[in-house]
């Protein structure tokens, strides 16, 4: 089945190879078609493998609980470095600047909050997704029907991001439609987590980070070697060349224009991390909780490491493109505009750097490699999407805890298929927006619901199911109602005159109403079942601090 559909994908792309080569709209990448088409070949090789291991429920969502700290921290960073981190902050910082780093430093702020209030805790706790741990002395029904809400919106939001750079990213390699390729990155995915489940996706990951570390780090050195490695030359000159001149080297617009905005960009960043289910997902994958915290720290020494690789990427695009009017469309009197012009948009500044200063070569491996950084992070997204929806909805909420391991799997897989054909669409719809931006939307969601609920079920005697189930709905509906009346989807996607909020982020406004209701509906909370509860919260706090009583690698 699984060497079938690869056959089907590369015959879905051969003819969009040729139509590139044949209609002047593009001119196919040779060495890209070839290490594409390696990478599908490799990791459709590691899933038939990981089919055969795929027995359980247990393996299919947590890979058995089998993983080495070190390999999850490798997982969890090829997860974490999406699409928005390298075509979309890379693509903020050639347009803005300093600005555009506020990005990758709120993301990368986010972890110390994981290594110290949520990792080894959640490791203690659960067996496959954090709504396990919310329901650990909480009602079962209403938390998972929570966090079931809040992570499958979180999971869509997210997936846009992941399809547009897929989409765009394809369309450069073979010339071809972006709805095609939308619809083979959708199909990539649903092969990889129906058969492969945790244990592909997982290796998947492994192999896109190492890829995508030394793909970055090759890039970064080839763009400073240009400036005799000296980066004050080379932001001197993209000071030179950039329309905004010095102000590329100072805050700007993101915080200028509206520090509100700015501030709750920040908040929504720092907590969203914890608060993400395909993140969160990760740490039941290694065998206890000391595992766990090895997974944080070598993740974040990964992700910080990347993130200083993309301020050289994005300042070095601004020095060197310039000098490569190929990549963009010129005006009627020859002129190029480096903000607007750009072919592919300014999602696509990496793929254009790379040719420029490594050719064809550089360009195929890293159009390859983030090709593969989108189907790893896509793929982990709709394994979290497919816990949700078989796990906490149809085993613990319609089936009631009767459901047998068959039957899981089926929805599973259902799910997964759903999911994949849901991610399509919405790549679609949404193909003109910023990758780095619809993720920090995501991020937002994630801090405004999961994280409260996340951190007061397991710190806070007082949290009941009252206040969590009341809080993080609330959270959870300010936060997306914020964001559709933005201007991000008010006006730029149901094409309104104005914004009816004022500004798009909504962390600053969502996160402390989503605690304060936490807290409010928990206090007055008299009702038999929170007095249970709160007596609970001992037993809770002894097994999430100590692992006595945590399920085992073995019991996965």
């Amino acid at each position: 089945m699984i060497r079938a559909l690869l056959f089907l994908t590369m015959l879905g792309l051969l003819p969009g190879v040729a139509l590139a080569q044949g209609n002047g709209e593009a001119q196919a990448n040779t060495p890209a078609i070839v290490m594409f088409l390696v990478f599908i070949a490799a990791t459709m090789g590691i899933t038939w493998w990981a089919a055969r291991r795929t027995k359980t429920t247990a393996d299919f969502y947590t890979a058995g609980g089998g993983i080495t700290g070190f390999q999850n921290g490798l997982a969890i960073a090829g997860d974490y470095l999406s699409a928005a981190s390298f075509l979309g902050i890379a693509g903020m910082v050639y347009v803005s600047g300093f600005d555009g780093m506020i990005y990758a430093i709120g993301f990368l702020f986010g972890w110390p909050v994981v290594m110290f209030l949520i990792a080894e805790r959640l490791r203690n706790l659960g067996r496959y997704n954090f709504a396990d741990v919310t329901s650990f002395r909480l009602g079962q029904t209403k938390m998972r029907v929570l966090a079931a809400s809040a992570s499958l919106l979180i999971i869509a939001l997210y997936l846009i991001a992941q399809m547009v750079g897929a989409g765009k990213l394809i369309v450069l390699l073979f010339g071809i439609k972006y709805n095609l390729a939308v619809v083979i990155v959708g199909a990539l995915m649903i092969v990889y987590v129906a058969f492969g489940g945790m244990t592909a996706t997982t290796w998947v990951q492994i192999i896109k980070a190492v890829l995508m570390l030394f793909g970055a780090t090759l890039l970064a050195g080839l763009v400073l070697a240009g400036f005799n490695f000296n980066p004050d030359v080379m932001l001197a000159e993209a000071v030179k060349i950039h329309p905004t001149g010095n102000a590329i080297m100072a805050p700007g617009a993101q915080v200028s224009s509206n520090p509100l905005n700015a501030l709750s960009l920040g908040l929504a960043l720092a907590f969203g991390t914890a608060g993400l289910p395909h993140i969160l997902m990760r740490f039941f994958t290694v065998a206890n909780a000391n595992e766990a915290r090895k997974s944080v720290i070598y993740a974040s020494t990964f992700i910080g490491y990347f993130y200083l690789l993309t301020f050289i990427i994005g300042f070095g695009a601004i020095a060197i493109l310039y000098k490569h009017p190929e990549y963009f469309t010129t005006s009627a009197n020859g002129e190029i505009d480096i903000i607007n012009s750009l072919i592919g948009g300014t999602n696509m500044v990496a793929v254009h750097l790379s040719n420029a200063v490594g050719g064809s070569l550089l360009l195929g491996f890293l159009a390859a490699v983030t090709f593969a950084t989108i189907v790893a992070v896509v793929a982990g997204l709709a394994l979290a999407g497919a816990a949700a929806i078989s796990h906490d909805l149809y085993a613990n909420v319609f089936a009631r805890g009767r459901a047998t391991e068959k039957q899981q799997m089926r929805i599973s897989r259902i799910a997964t298929v759903s999911l994949g054909i849901i991610a399509i669409l919405l790549g679609i719809v949404f193909e003109n927006q910023n990758v780095a931006f619809m993720v920090g939307l995501a991020f937002a969601i994630a801090a405004s619901s999961n994280f409260p609920v996340l951190l007061l079920s397991i710190a806070w005697r007082g949290c009941t199911t009252r206040g969590a189930t009341i809080g993080g709905f609330i959270g959870l509906a300010t936060a997306t109602l914020w964001v559709v009346l933005s201007k991000t989807v008010w006006v730029d996607v149901f094409g309104f005159a104005e914004p009816i909020t004022p500004f798009p982020n909504p962390g600053i406004i969502s996160i402390p109403l989503a605690f304060v209701a936490i807290w409010l509906f928990s206090i007055t909370d008299k009702s038999a079942a929170s007095v249970n509860e709160r007596a609970a919260f001992d037993a809770l706090t002894v097994r999430s601090q100590t692992g006595i009583g945590a399920t085992a690698a073995s019991d996965h």
